[in-house]
């Protein structure tokens, strides 16, 4: 393995929400994220750095949709009342500012979104979908303000895992507030492997527009990875992209300054990896070190229907990066059947059947 580890793709982006299943509903419903692959309501005793250094229970789940791409981590404080944000997210402010999701068709999966805007009996299901743009490389894209005041792009991509006859699919990639690009680049370029710099570019841009404060001026560089991803759930999460954005005519917000991890908003970009101690050791030489090692003094950690390993590392603005080995998968829980990933070839992708399998756990609304 190239460096001793393997970065598998994006595996979720987290989003922490105030109300979890009126924000499951609806990203099941705009965004088709219906397959369950686990939840969990316990107490999140490991991330004390980022919680106040008091253990917090919540309610979390991860949610993939099955045409490809990464999931959700849908997140939810069960005894804390979740912090808001006190303001309206702009274009580059500090942290994860867009996710970024694909669609086979950005002109007719727009047009389908905005008629789901609006329900059967006229109700508003509430958020926004923004105008047709082409993006800097060359994609058709459009914005989608959820509810919550989270921002979506989405950008065509013709990657389809499994046709489930859908026009879109799931995470390829996040938009990133930066204060400076050239400190930040070597934690998605070196560490992460997006080796490859799509554009760099200085000036408007009118992809931007549907965003708050996205008729400013930006850098901005979008990095992609030169070889496909290797690993079990590869074929899943596809090809993916991160996309830096520098204001240049304003001072940007930090996104969850004074606020908890898990409070609303895009919590942490996360990604699947093999080998986390040679991945360690990768990141402290390049100075970016864990912050949080769930396995630090033991060999797994237990997620109930699964177990491994998740450690978290920042980037020089404090941006979130989630790391998550699995060691053991739950197929089907009667009769329970289980992988145990480190008995495999941890090389090897699934096949098709294993995530066909899986999306039994469809939820229905």
């Amino acid at each position: 393995m190239e460096n001793n580890y393997i970065i598998s793709g994006i595996q979720q982006v987290g989003v922490g929400c105030e109300q979890f299943e009126e924000a499951w509903k609806w990203y099941i419903a705009m965004f088709g994220m219906d397959v369950r692959i686990l939840e969990d309501d316990t107490v999140a005793a490991k991330m004390l750095p980022y919680t106040g250094n008091v253990p917090q229970k919540r309610h979390a789940c991860i949610a993939v949709n099955l045409q490809g791409g990464g999931g959700f981590e849908i997140w939810q404080y069960s005894q804390r009342k979740p912090q808001p944000l006190g303001f309206e997210i702009e274009a580059a402010d500090l942290g994860i500012f867009a996710a970024k999701l694909k669609t086979r068709n950005a002109d007719a999966y727009r047009r389908q979104l905005a008629a789901r805007i609006v329900q059967d009996d006229g109700k508003k299901a509430g958020g926004r979908v923004g105008t047709l743009h082409t993006s800097p490389d060359g994609r058709k894209s459009f914005t989608v303000l959820d509810p919550w005041g989270n921002y979506f792009q989405v950008v065509e991509d013709d990657y389809v895992f499994i046709d489930e006859h859908r026009l879109g699919g799931g995470v390829t990639g996040a938009m990133m507030g930066s204060t400076d690009i050239d400190k930040a680049l070597p934690i998605y370029r070196d560490i992460l492997g997006y080796d490859t710099v799509v554009y760099d570019r200085t000036g408007t841009f009118d992809d931007l527009s549907d965003i708050k404060g996205g008729n400013g001026r930006f850098r901005r560089v979008m990095l992609s990875h030169s070889r496909p991803r290797r690993g079990a759930f590869a074929p899943l999460f596809g090809p993916s992209t991160i996309e830096l954005l520098q204001a240049l005519d304003r001072q940007p917000r930090k996104i969850y300054e004074g606020r908890f991890w898990g409070d609303p908003g895009f919590i942490q970009l996360c990604f699947d990896v093999t080998n986390m101690r040679a991945l360690e050791q990768k990141c402290n030489a390049l100075g970016f070190p864990f912050t949080v090692d769930s396995c630090k003094d033991a060999g797994h950690f237990d997620m109930g229907e699964a177990s491994g390993h998740f450690t978290y590392i920042e980037d020089p603005d404090g941006t979130l990066i989630e790391l998550v080995e699995a060691h053991k998968i739950t197929v089907l829980k009667r009769p329970h059947i289980y992988i145990d990933m480190l008995t495999r070839n941890r090389e090897k992708p699934f096949p098709r059947l294993f995530f066909r399998l899986m999306g039994m756990n469809k939820v229905k609304l």
